[in-house]
């Protein structure tokens, strides 16, 4: 196995921290990007790797797009990220989180965590009996926090009508035909708001009673996993796991537009130039979806109240709308553009 400053994807991070617990069968890594900003801040994501190398390369991308996403949100906070390796039954128990929550206790407000896919707010409950540094707790109806998912979600739908209004020149949803890829928490809140304005849903995921749930409750229809990146619609929006933009994906996709919450949405920054180069505009996966970290910093930071989270989750359209004439102007991609915004942030331009 290569050593973690072998991996491509290593970035100059402060700071990979391997977790294992015997008694409780918890194995994890925390990967901290950077704390030029803030305290490395990022969710944990419950998975089940082929390979351990796997979750490495997750650990190590998820957490520089925090660095990258919570910069361009103005957030004072860096970027990290967790991964706890799940077996192949995804077995998962308070023990093993009370666990994981000493581990985050260890490193002494270097890295704070959230939640992430396979991770509930349940779950990090228990992680906050061990530690602090976590957010995304339960809070009193009207209070800044909780589940971050309905506020990534508002934040996608904002960006997918600015990509609209750049690209296709409407002001609303109505009528266009948006391919949902995920039936998650944000695929959700996108599909309810943008079949609430009138658009077409279709939708995807990997659970088939998921799909049929959504589709069933806004009126949409279902597609096979296979068929969503070949669809022909006005926007790809793609909500669950990253690296589906690749050199073999992206001359297949039959959109004007793709814009989405997934991290990592490109497989490697090349693919940038491809989609560029396709006329597709893109929204960059870490501007888009920001709001769920709004939310859960402004909790852990005690900065904003619901009025205020809200009214940052508003200039996602703005910042987006930065990036896309720079790319105009100068050429060069919009990811690849973004990237350099945010790394001049932190410190790294």
């Amino acid at each position: 196995m290569q050593s973690p400053w072998e991996y491509s994807d290593f970035d100059d991070h402060e700071l990979v921290h391997f977790v294992t617990d015997r008694e409780t069968g918890l194995r994890a890594i925390i990967a901290v990007h950077s704390t030029h900003l803030g305290p490395g801040a990022g969710g944990t994501r419950f998975w089940h790797y082929a390979e351990s190398g796997e979750a490495l390369v997750d650990a190590l991308r998820l957490s520089r797009g925090m660095s990258y996403k919570n910069a361009m949100a103005g957030l004072k906070l860096g970027g990290g990220k967790a991964v706890i390796l799940a077996n192949e039954s995804r077995t998962k128990t308070p023990e093993m989180f009370a666990a994981f929550g000493r581990a985050v206790d260890s490193l002494c407000g270097r890295y704070v965590t959230a939640e992430d896919v396979g991770v509930t707010v349940a779950d990090l409950v228990e992680v906050s009996t061990q530690t602090s540094y976590v957010s995304g707790l339960p809070v009193a109806a009207g209070a800044v926090g909780g589940d971050p998912g309905p506020h990534t979600s508002y934040g996608v739908f904002l960006g997918i009508k600015a990509a609209v209004r750049r690209k296709l020149g409407k002001e609303s949803l109505a009528g266009l035909h948006i391919a949902i890829q995920g039936a998650g928490s944000v695929a959700g809140g996108v599909a309810r708001r943008a079949s609430a304005e009138g658009a077409r849903i279709s939708i995807t995921d990997i659970d088939e009673a998921r799909a049929n749930k959504l589709a069933g409750e806004i009126g949409g229809s279902v597609v096979a996993p296979e068929a969503i990146m070949t669809l022909e619609a006005d926007v790809l929006s793609p909500n669950a796991l990253g690296a589906i933009l690749t050199v073999d994906s992206i001359p297949a996709l039959n959109v004007p537009i793709v814009a989405g919450g997934a991290n990592n949405q490109l497989a490697t920054p090349a693919e940038g130039d491809l989609i560029q180069a396709r006329g597709i505009l893109y929204a960059p996966d870490y501007v888009i979806n920001a709001g769920g970290i709004i939310n859960v910093a402004s909790e852990y930071l005690g900065d904003a109240d619901e009025a205020g989270v809200r009214a940052k989750i508003e200039e996602i359209p703005d910042r987006l709308d930065a990036i896309w004439a720079e790319s105009e102007a100068s050429g060069r991609n919009p990811a690849a553009v973004a990237d350099q915004m945010a790394r001049r942030l932190i410190g790294r331009g």
